[in-house]
């Protein structure tokens, strides 16, 4: 998958299926500094992703300050050829100030063995070739 430089950030796609409905968004920051997944309650919303009685409830800190957040297990997440199915992402208001609809963290990258490649710009799996 291309990652895109914009903003200072770099952008990758992510698809979210959610209860048999898929979400398709384009600007999800892939942040290495992230430990966990979150995307924008308010992009969630259109494939149902509502807070329910039984999500846990975080407080997220980070270097853009601190928010609330609700947990949600996704039944796949997607970026280019990285799948994990029954993910577990956290779901919150994601106003930082630069276009995000989510950050692709830490935690999906090493359950993807993930590897970034700076000079081509691709993110892939570490055990695949070019």
């Amino acid at each position: 998958m291309k990652i895109r430089l914009e903003h200072g950030l770099a952008y990758v796609e992510a698809v979210l299926t959610f209860r048999g409905r898929s979400l398709r968004l384009k600007d999800t920051v892939l942040d290495t500094g992230s430990s966990s997944t979150i995307f924008s309650a308010d992009r969630l919303l259109e494939i149902g992703v509502v807070p329910e009685p039984t999500d846990a409830l975080h407080r997220l800190r980070g270097v853009g300050g601190t928010e609330y957040a609700f947990t949600k297990s996704l039944n796949l997440l997607t970026v280019g050829n990285l799948k994990v199915p029954d993910f577990e992402i956290e779901v919150g208001a994601m106003d930082y100030g630069f276009p995000a609809d989510g950050i692709l963290g830490l935690d999906f990258l090493l359950r993807t063995a993930a590897l970034i490649d700076l000079r081509s710009l691709e993110l892939r799996r570490s055990d695949t070739q070019k």
